[in-house]
């Protein structure tokens, strides 16, 4: 999947051919609602560039694409409760937990920090700046407004705390697409992500994918697990995961990508710090602390 200021694409893998239009983006996470909009937008959804109707057939390697449009109609929830640990006029930073998505999806309707938002700030669109999986926890900067968006698009600086499987000190890995090697300052991984093949969601090291950049340093580690602390100079989907678990190293509780559940029940990923400049509160620096479940790792 890619996007773009204009729209969201999604190259149709191999158990896709021959299915629905409608069912693959259900399955990739776009609303009934939303897919009811763009069906009233012309070339809201196309395949290959040409505009398509949910009951087409797709075919492996075509390119669906839906427009980018405002879906701000989000249910809000009064019961949900996320920390907010900084609110001016035009950006408001959450602190999620782990287990909440930031949008909804057909799989979370009402439980996710777009339904918070709509239910404490009535009447403005959800527009996240930064974006966290599901099960990654921290800090997350939601826009109030358009204008505010705008400024702060590209803007945000992010640390992030990790706790890795092992101690990712660097080695040959057998890889030529990785360079992995020791800074002035800490470590640096370079490896490009890609889709994997046959697969809407995962990412993998590949010749053909996208520039990718972690720095990190080792902050305390027992030989078995380390707690990294990680700065990404390009955001790719699962960047952070993909990365180290292609070296061996992957994060304490992160199944999907080879991770054990012995330490840590999720993914232990978390935004720990935030900074970035308001267009109405001026320089804004902000901590999260590690949650006690990759504390006790």
């Amino acid at each position: 999947m890619n996007g773009s200021s204009h729209q969201t694409e999604f190259k149709i893998p191999i158990e896709w051919d021959g299915k629905s239009c409608g069912d693959f983006l259900k399955h990739s996470g776009v609303s009934r609602r939303l897919t009811a909009k763009l069906k009233r937008v012309p070339n809201g959804i196309t395949i290959n560039g040409e505009q398509a109707r949910t009951a087409d057939i797709i075919r492996c390697g075509d390119v669906a694409a839906i427009k980018d449009i405002d879906e701000s109609l989000l249910e809000p929830n009064i019961s949900l409760n996320v920390p907010i640990v900084y609110e001016d006029e035009g950006v408001v930073v959450f602190d999620k937990p782990a287990g909440m998505p930031v949008h909804p999806s057909h799989k979370h309707r009402e439980d996710t920090l777009g339904n918070f938002f709509a239910a404490r700030f009535k009447g403005l669109t959800f527009r996240p700046i930064n974006r966290l999986d599901k099960d990654t926890s921290g800090l997350c900067a939601a826009a109030k407004s358009a204008y505010a968006a705008n400024a702060l698009a590209g803007s945000i600086s992010k640390i992030y705390a990790a706790v890795t499987e092992g101690v990712p000190v660097p080695r040959d890995c057998g890889n030529p697409l990785v360079k992995w090697y020791e800074t002035g300052s800490g470590y640096r991984i370079e490896a490009p992500i890609g889709r994997a093949e046959a697969s809407v969601i995962k990412r993998e090291i590949r010749g053909d994918g996208q520039r990718a950049v972690t720095n990190y340093t080792i902050e305390k580690e027992n030989g078995k697990a380390a707690l990294l602390r990680i700065s990404l100079e390009t955001g790719r989907t699962h960047q952070i995961r993909v990365h180290f678990s292609s070296l061996g190293y992957p994060l304490a509780g992160d199944d999907f990508y080879g991770g054990g559940l012995d330490f840590c029940g999720r993914q232990a990923l978390h935004c720990c710090e935030m900074s970035f400049l308001s267009p109405f509160g001026g320089e804004v620096f902000l901590t999260s602390p590690i949650p006690d479940d990759m504390a006790a790792v």
